[in-house]
C-alpha cells in the first residue's frame, strides 16, 4: 500500500471534497479519484458514500481512519528522528496559506543574518493540516492562527481584516466603506479566507450582492488583481501593495492572531537551542 494513498484518503476525510481534497493534495481531481478507488480496491472494502455535495466515511472506512493516521504518524516520526540525526541544523517549519509571503520572507531573512548556520525546510498548508503535521512530527513548529490561549503556541500579532482597493477606486479617499456603497463592485472571492461566510453574511445581511469575477486560493494573486483594476476583495490588513489601497469595512470586525505553534515533542540538544533562537527571534520581528 502506498503512502501516498493515505495521505489522498486523510485529505478526503478532512475536507469531505474530492475537489478541495485534489487542490489540498495538489494533484487532478481524477488523480485523487483514481488514487482512492485504487485504496479500496487494495483494502476490498469501499471506504466513502458518496453524494453531490460532500461524502462521507462508510462504517469501513471509520474503521480504518485511525489506523491509517497511525501509520502515517509512525512514518513521519522515523523520518523526523532520521533527518535529525543527519540534519541537526535544519528547522522544519509550517506556515499558514493565507499569510503574506513578504512578512514571512522578511521573517527568515532576519533570522538567517543573525543564524546563517541553520536551515529551513518550508510547508505550506491549512490550519488543520498544519495541526496535523505538528502531531505526527511532520513539522517542528508553524506559522498560523491562534485559537485558544495556551502554552502549544506563543502569539505574534493580532490583526483585522479590510478592505483591499485599487488606488484609481472611486472610494479609495475613504476612510470608511459602507457595504450597501459597493453594491455595483466586482468581487475577487479568496477561497482560503478564514472568514468567507463572515463575509458573505456581512453583504448578504445588507441585501448586497457584488458580482463575483474571481476566485483564487492564492491571496497575492488576488492582491495582484485588485491592484490591477480587476476587483475589490476583503483582506487580512497585513497584505499591502504600492497599487493597492486598504480601507476598513464599516460593521465588520472579525480579527485573527497569527501565531509560533511549538515543537509538540522533545527536539535534539542542537536543535533546541535553534529552536529557541528562532521563536525568540520571531517574537521580535512581530513586535
Amino acid at each position: 500500500m502506498e503512502l501516498y494513498l493515505l495521505r489522498y484518503f486523510l485529505s478526503l476525510v478532512e475536507t469531505g471534497s474530492f475537489t478541495k481534497a485534489a487542490s489540498a493534495c495538489l494533484i487532478t481531481q481524477p488523480t485523487l479519484s483514481a488514487g482512492i478507488k485504487r485504496l479500496e480496491e487494495q483494502l476490498g472494502v469501499e471506504l466513502f458514500v458518496r453524494s453531490n455535495k460532500r461524502v462521507f466515511l462508510t462504517t469501513a472506512g471509520t474503521r480504518f481512519l485511525p489506523r491509517a493516521k497511525a501509520i502515517l504518524h509512525e512514518v513521519n516520526m522515523a523520518a523526523a528522528e532520521l533527518s535529525q540525526t543527519e540534519s541537526s541544523n535544519v528547522l522544519r517549519l509550517g506556515v499558514l496559506q493565507t499569510l503574506p509571503a513578504a512578512w514571512v520572507a522578511g521573517l527568515l531573512e532576519g533570522f538567517l543574518r543573525e543564524r546563517p548556520d541553520i536551515r529551513f525546510d518550508l510547508i505550506d498548508g491549512t490550519e488543520q493540516e498544519l495541526l496535523n503535521r505538528l502531531d505526527e512530527r511532520g513539522v517542528d513548529f508553524a506559522l498560523s492562527l491562534r485559537r485558544v490561549e495556551d502554552d502549544t503556541s506563543v502569539a505574534l500579532f493580532e490583526e483585522g481584516y479590510q478592505l483591499a482597493l485599487p488606488l484609481n477606486h472611486r472610494l479609495a479617499g475613504s476612510t470608511e466603506i459602507q457595504g450597501e456603497d459597493l453594491a455595483n463592485d466586482s468581487m475577487i472571492v479568496r477561497s482560503r479566507c478564514e472568514v468567507l461566510s463572515e463575509t458573505s453574511r456581512h453583504f448578504t445581511d445588507r441585501n448586497v450582492r457584488p458580482p463575483l469575477v474571481y476566485r483564487t486560493a492564492q491571496d497575492e494573486r488576488a492582491l495582484a488583481m485588485v491592484g490591477a483594476g480587476v476587483g475589490i476583495t476583503v483582506m487580512p490588513q497585513s497584505y499591502q501593495a504600492e497599487d493597492v489601497v486598504r480601507i476598513p469595512l464599516a460593521g465588520f470586525n472579525p480579527r485573527r492572531t497569527v501565531a509560533l505553534f511549538r515543537p509538540r515533542y522533545a527536539l535534539p540538544d542542537r536543535l533546541e537551542a535553534a529552536a529557541r533562537a528562532f521563536e525568540a527571534f520571531a517574537i521580535r520581528y512581530a513586535g
